[in-house]
């Protein structure tokens, strides 16, 4: 974290490429979501695994993990609590039908006052090839968008809500690409979506949900 990232995450509404996990960590722990992988089957993979470190123990140290809760402190100001984590396996989409419309995360959970912050943990390396996160700069300052149904089929969002197009400028569309190990951080009010993985390679990410 540099000096000033906790402006620059007010002013832009997230951080990416913040440096984590070693090799060795990272290695580790995407075995641990191998095994988990293997034992769940791809379907549930997908978008069905939520609040896993409630029986995982992995999830819960990488969760918990200092360095994570520093980032997020330097951000949200030293109170935290865990809110929940959930995370996402996109596999290969060779049609390119299975993509994440534009969205943000609070319009979820029901939270008074409607703020939360999100980590977004790199298991595999994350880019746009393989439909890593976008994101709009500064968007979490417009407050709560009006959410519609998306029409276009193959949106993974639990109740098939998006941003409608005419509310989002995706000239300014930023791409969080991330090596695996690295964390992105995102306001709870920032629009953010992810394009299908046209890629042969898996993305994962395991993202941390975070509150005052």
């Amino acid at each position: 974290m540099t000096q000033d990232a906790a402006q620059t995450y007010a002013a832009q509404g997230f951080l990416t490429r913040v440096d984590l996990f070693s090799a060795s960590e990272i290695d580790h722990y995407r075995a641990c979501f191998d095994e988990l992988e293997e034992r769940e089957g791809r379907e549930k993979c997908q978008i069905g695994l939520q609040a896993r470190h409630l029986d995982e123990e992995f999830i819960w140290q990488m969760a918990t993990d200092s360095r994570v809760l520093d980032a997020m402190q330097e951000v949200m100001g030293a109170d935290i609590m865990l809110l929940s984590t959930h995370f996402f396996y996109k596999y290969p989409d060779p049609e390119a039908k299975k993509f994440v419309a534009w969205h943000q995360d609070v319009t979820y959970w029901g939270l008074q006052p409607p703020e939360a912050h999100t980590a977004w943990v790199a298991i595999d390396d994350s880019d746009p090839e393989n439909g890593c996160m976008r994101v709009i700069p500064g968007s979490h300052k417009n407050g709560i968008a009006t959410h519609g149904e998306s029409t276009q089929a193959g949106n993974l969002l639990s109740v098939n809500q998006e941003i409608p197009d005419e509310l989002v400028d995706t000239s300014q569309a930023f791409d969080l690409e991330l090596s695996a190990g690295q964390l992105s951080i995102h306001d709870g009010q920032l629009y953010h979506a992810s394009n299908p993985n046209t890629s042969q390679r898996r993305r994962c990410g395991l993202t941390l949900r975070y509150i005052a």
